[in-house]
């Protein structure tokens, strides 16, 4: 989730003066880098009256509580958060939750975002309205938010944006029940689940932000996955769901100098 200055004009429009409507509206939705999904980024949320009538919307101060008390409750509580603080306070990044974690209407599409030029975590109120699901936004996030700090990543970069989306979904999204949700999942290939789970984690995520053929998306993806697979920092070990990963993560940071 970049954004871009859509007011940049080419050459000849600046001799000119003048851009016309047609390729303004092209660079606009070509730059649009994810924002749209994100209405209170742009400004741009308004609640309907068919939404509210529905329950959908007109609620979103409550909303907004509700997750902030969610977003408090895992940094102060969740083993797998700590150590992604713990991580980014050692690479020379704090987090302060006031300033770098938002929650915010988004569209029902996703769940939270990462926004590299504010430097802020997005958790979707309307969206994760479940502690677990606020843990695994917020954990998701930071894998990209340690990138941004520690490996200078260039979210408009496409190797880059699928390498650490690879990550994040390596090391926070895909257990073997993920996995077969994503009917990525077979008894006898439980590795080759994994992977393909992450592939596929990685590949909506890619998509949903930018505007590629899917094809040349899974092409990145396939390009850059043994690399990006086989990195585990800061968390060292993949997370399976119902485990004791978390706390051993939690408790071996200290080691790999996370305090």
């Amino acid at each position: 989730m970049t954004n871009s200055d859509n007011n940049t004009k080419s050459p000849e429009s600046q001799e000119n003066g003048t851009t016309s409507t047609k390729e303004s509206n092209t660079e606009e939705k070509k730059e649009a880098w994810g924002f749209d999904l994100y209405p209170e980024r742009r400004s741009t949320f308004k609640p309907t009256v068919s939404n509210i009538l529905l329950g959908r919307e007109g609620k979103e101060g409550i909303e907004k509580i509700k997750c902030e008390k969610n977003v408090y409750e895992c940094v102060k509580n969740s083993p797998i958060v700590k150590t992604m603080m713990a991580a980014l306070k050692s690479s020379g990044c704090p987090i302060d939750i006031r300033r770098h974690i938002s929650c915010e209407v988004c569209d029902y599409s996703v769940s939270g975002g990462y926004d590299p030029e504010m430097n802020q975590i997005v958790v979707c109120q309307n969206v994760c309205t479940k502690k677990s699901m606020v843990q695994g936004v917020l954990a998701h996030e930071m894998i990209h938010m340690f990138d941004y700090c520690r490996n200078e990543l260039n979210f408009k970069n496409m190797e880059h944006l699928a390498c650490t989306e690879i990550r994040a979904a390596n090391l926070t999204h895909c257990s073997f029940m993920s996995a077969w949700s994503q009917g990525d999942a077979s008894w006898t290939k439980i590795k080759q689940a994994h992977q393909d789970c992450v592939k596929t984690k990685a590949l909506y995520s890619v998509l949903a932000v930018r505007q590629i053929g899917k094809a040349e998306a899974v092409d990145i993806i396939e390009k850059v996955f043994p690399k990006c697979y086989a990195d585990m920092e800061p968390i060292g070990r993949r997370m399976r769901r119902n485990s004791e990963d978390m706390f051993r993560a939690y408790r071996d940071a200290s080691y790999y100098g996370y305090e």
